[in-house]
Order: structure tokens, then sequence, then C-alpha cells
């Protein structure tokens, strides 16, 4: 049961709208709000205390995983929120950050999300990807198209995740989600297992193996629609880090395997607007007979070219969406200059 100190800072963390909450010693309690660590009030915490309060979030078999591995991620509902929570030991002292996560996942509408993006979802096939830096909202897109096949089609899906972020209840589709370290030892062993399980629909939480990824692209191509994330910092960058995963003995194999089952790739960026909400900026590739042959012939710098010409199959640049930001007024010139730095 929670202590009734960590029940307040919650509340205070919901009124704040903070998405993030920062428990360590030597500093006072932080609440992340846009981009910005904002302290709860004055007391700086001790060391005994940062650590009483992080062992409060854990329950007995928690704690001695923790002591055994000296991090654990995990997840923690109260009341309408569920948290995604870290802790860790820092120079000997014991912190935590936890994560505030929306129960339910939004839609694509909701989140402002390109309309082209509802068409992957009628996708039977083949790969999409949504890439980004850490904590661009990745997980909150993916959350947002399965939502959308769950309530239009009647599929079944099967998520792989580390942890489960948003909680997915039955509507037209038939969801069963599966959490690495509880449900399944690791994503690999548990993409095998989902392609025994008759799924329409597989969502892998985050691409971070070559077995995983192997496995990924063989759903993919055999009649499965298969979602996942990957950090990279822009589109041109997926083929190379993809390929990374193999040894060079199999680059062709897997740029032809990959030119073969790549459907589209959705990148995003999470800008604070204006008003201090998020919005996200994306650009998206659209599998195009183009698109594939540069897949397998290397030239990925050829990959914003085509994405700059390719409208009419829904492409869209990262320059054009911080464009439309712009001129809804939805945030500054400046935001859009730093952001269009990464972007040639």
């Amino acid at each position: 049961m929670l202590s009734d100190e960590l029940k307040k800072i919650f509340e205070i963390a919901k009124q704040k709208n903070a998405t993030d909450i920062h428990i360590c010693a030597h500093a006072p309690i932080l609440f992340r709000i846009g981009d910005d660590l904002i302290p709860m009030n004055e007391t700086v915490l001790t060391s005994d205390v940062s650590k009483k309060l992080s062992y409060d979030l854990m329950n007995n078999d928690q704690i001695k995983t923790f002591e055994d591995e000296l991090d654990i991620d995990f997840m923690l509902a109260y009341h309408q929120n569920r948290y995604r929570i870290n802790i860790s030991f820092n120079d000997g002292n014991i912190g935590s950050v936890l994560r505030i996560l929306i129960d339910n996942p939004q839609t694509i509408d909701e989140l402002h999300l390109p309309s082209v993006i509802k068409k992957f979802t009628t996708l039977t096939k083949g790969l999409v990807l949504i890439t980004g830096a850490t904590s661009q909202g990745k997980t909150t897109t993916m959350a947002a198209v399965i939502h959308e096949i769950n309530r239009n089609y009647k599929k079944h899906i099967v998520t792989i995740e580390d942890p489960i972020e948003y909680v997915h209840r039955n509507i037209k589709s038939v969801v069963r989600q599966r959490e690495v370290g509880r449900d399944t030892k690791t994503f690999a062993q548990g993409l095998r297992a989902a392609l025994r399980q008759n799924p329409d629909v597989i969502s892998i939480g985050e691409m971070r193996d070559f077995e995983t990824f192997k496995i990924a692209l063989i759903a993919a191509s055999t009649g499965i629609l298969v979602l996942s994330t990957l950090h990279t910092i822009s589109i041109d960058k997926v083929i190379e880090r993809l390929v990374s995963y193999g040894s060079t003995d199999f680059e062709m194999h897997i740029r032809y395997l990959l030119a073969d089952s790549v459907q589209a790739i959705i990148h995003q960026e999470l800008i604070p607007t204006i008003s201090g909400e998020k919005r996200v900026a994306c650009e998206i590739m659209v599998a195009t007979g183009a698109t594939r042959h540069i897949f397998r012939k290397r030239g990925a710098y050829f990959l914003r070219n085509v994405m700059a010409t390719g409208g009419r199959e829904g492409m869209i640049t990262m320059r054009q969406s911080i464009t439309k930001l712009l001129e809804e007024k939805l945030i500054t010139e400046d935001q859009a200059d730093a952001i269009l730095l990464n972007y040639p």
C-alpha cells in the first residue's frame, strides 16, 4: 500500500499536470512540466528519505529484484493513473523516476496525427515503424494505432511490451498484452510465441536486438501486420540502424527483407506549443517502388527527395509538418528553426 506521503506527491503532480516525478537524494521532489523540472517545494530529500520513498513504491518481490539487479522497471496503478517507474542506485543513493501515463489510449484524431496513419491500420501484412528519439511519444502513437484497429476491425492483436504502458480493452478486436519479464522472458521469445497464436497484428514495444528484428521481418513478410518502435534521430538513419543489427555478411539479405516488408515509417518529434501543451510533428515515408529500391541499393540520402515529392502517396516531410504547426500559430519561429536544424 502506498504511503500517505507518496499519495500526496501523486495528487500534487496531477494538479500541476506533470508528466514525470523525480525522487532524488540531495534535491527536492521534482516535477517535469513541459521542458522544465519544477520543484514541488523547497524541502531537499536526504539519502534516507529518497530511499524510503522509492522502497514504498515496491512490493517485497520487487525489492528483492532491485537489490539483486541494482535497477528495476515496473508499472504501478493508483486511482485513475498508471505510472511507469524506474528505481536505481545513483552514486550510492537510491532514487526513482515515475512517468505518469494516461490509462486509456488516445485516438489518432485526439493526438492530431496525420490522417494517412489511419490507412496503415487497414494493412493486413508488413512492417510499420514508429521512430524518434527518447520521450518523443512513440509509444503513445503506437497505442493510438492499436486502438484504431481495435475499435474498427475484428482482429487478434498481440502486444509484447516492457512494460505495458496503455491498457487496451477488447472492443471489436481481441487484444492480448504480454509484458517482458512477467508474461514472457524476452521480446524475441514473446514474438516467437505470438507467431503460434494465430495473430492478425503483432505490436513489439521496441526492437532491441537482431533476433527480435529477424523474427519481426519474417512475420511481416508472411501475412501479419507488425508494429514496432525504434530509437533513431531521423528517417534516413533507419535503414543503417536496422542493418547494423546483423553482421556485414547478412547486410544485403536484410536490405531485401526490409524492402519487401516495410510498409511505412512514422518519425516524430514532440514539441511544446505556445499554450504549454505538446503536439507531434512528424514525417512519414510510405513504401513505393522508389523507396523499396533505396532500401535494397543503399543511398538512404535519396529517401528525403522521394518523400518531398511523394505527397500523392501520403508522404510528409518534417519541414511540411513544422510549417503547418507554424501556420496554425501553435509553435514559435525559434522552435521551428531549432527542430529543422536536424532536417536538411
